[in-house]
């Protein structure tokens, strides 16, 4: 799981932006919020221009030269914050994982160009590689755990990257969970239709030919999101099977699903696809999801999240302006974060005041008492 995450210098952040997910109270309620002394399900708030967004780019970060995660370049465009002084973006992670520990710190001047690695396992330092100063280097310790890897052949890109996946590392060692973590997990937005349109949609259909369960799930979302219409897979002349719905208002009996649907509709199709249709084969250790409910009634806002809440072995970072969710019904103050360009802090420390569970925390934000 992660545990501690930093950002200084990207896009808006010119102070360091931490999310500290060990950052846990003693609350008795909601515990299913917290996993191994971690946070397991946090909501971020914040005004317009705040960095809501940008953080949840810059948790995804890592993923895109670890991992080869594809990205679309207009949000990564203006990476640097002009007014920061470093001239680098430094990113920090924390892992944890059992009772071991792995960080990662880096550097960058562009979404795809590094400057700067450390790496370190339960306290001692791997590898160090400074790309402008490679008086600066130090790779002793990943040397002493693989020492078979000739580092000479490491041309371009990630050399934490290289080492990992070319050294002899024993499989149940944690860098290799980190890997694993860094290449699993999942970034969205609700308002990005691209992710919908990209989805191998022969694949789902197939999946929902041949398993009727799968079906009925995304049936249910549907009923949850008010939508009172079956879905039903077709097989066209053409051979191809298509998802078809069958709203009782419509005189033919029968739509294409995708190419009727409205952007609710597809934000909560692709929201099912991505984080729970494979849930329990290849659950994703960290879910970042952008302004999730941008399309969402405030109820169906909170069934989600109390679905991505039941996903045991999933950490949920959502960003929202819907104030409806601020509830001790649906998380707790430890897990509800305000976000300003200086700093993002947890309602439990945002007062002074001691919060309770019978506590109205949306009245108590409205009112000015969290001031972030």
């Amino acid at each position: 799981m992660l545990k501690l995450f930093e950002v200084t210098g990207f896009k808006n952040f010119h102070e360091k932006i931490t999310l500290d997910f060990s950052d846990v109270r003693d609350y008795r309620f909601n515990e299913h919020c917290v996993k191994d002394g971690l946070l397991k399900n946090i909501i971020i708030y914040g005004k317009n221009a705040s960095g809501k967004s940008n953080l949840s780019l810059a948790l995804y970060d890592i993923a895109i030269h670890l991992a080869d995660k594809e990205y679309s370049n207009n949000r990564y465009e203006n990476y640097l914050n002009t007014t920061y002084v470093g001239g680098e973006a430094e990113f920090r992670y924390m892992f944890q994982f059992g009772e071991s520990i792995v960080e990662y710190i880096y550097r960058k001047s562009t979404v795809k160009k590094l400057t700067y690695e450390k790496l370190m396992f339960n306290g001692k330092v791997l590898l160090v590689r400074d790309y402008t100063n490679a008086m600066e280097d130090d790779l002793s310790g990943i040397q002493e755990l693989a020492p078979t890897l000739n580092f000479s052949f490491h041309k371009e890109g990630s050399i934490v990257k290289y080492a990992i996946t070319n050294a002899a590392i024993p499989k149940e060692h944690h860098l290799n969970s980190m890997m694993h973590f860094v290449s699993s997990m999942r970034w969205s937005k609700a308002l990005d239709k691209d992710r919908v349109d990209s989805t191998d949609f022969d694949v789902i259909h197939d999946l929902f030919a041949s398993d009727i369960n799968k079906l009925n799930n995304f049936r249910n979302m549907l009923t949850l999101a008010g939508l009172k219409d079956s879905l039903h897979v077709v097989q066209d002349p053409d051979g191809v099977k298509r998802l078809y719905s069958s709203p009782e208002y419509h005189p033919s009996g029968r739509l294409p699903f995708f190419q009727t649907a409205s952007n609710g509709t597809y934000s909560l199709f692709a929201l099912y696809v991505s984080f729970f249709l494979y849930a329990r084969a290849k659950a994703p250790p960290l879910v970042i999801i952008d302004e999730f409910d941008a399309f969402y009634h405030f109820e169906l806002a909170e069934t989600i999240v109390k679905l991505l809440s039941e996903q045991p072995n999933t950490q949920v970072v959502l960003t929202s302006h819907n104030t409806n969710l601020l509830t001790n019904k649906i998380m707790r103050p430890d897990c509800y974060f305000i976000l300003t360009p200086e700093k993002l802090t947890s309602f439990a420390n945002a007062t002074s005041r001691e919060l309770r569970e019978g506590h109205n925390l949306e009245k108590l934000y409205m009112s000015g008492e969290f001031s972030g």
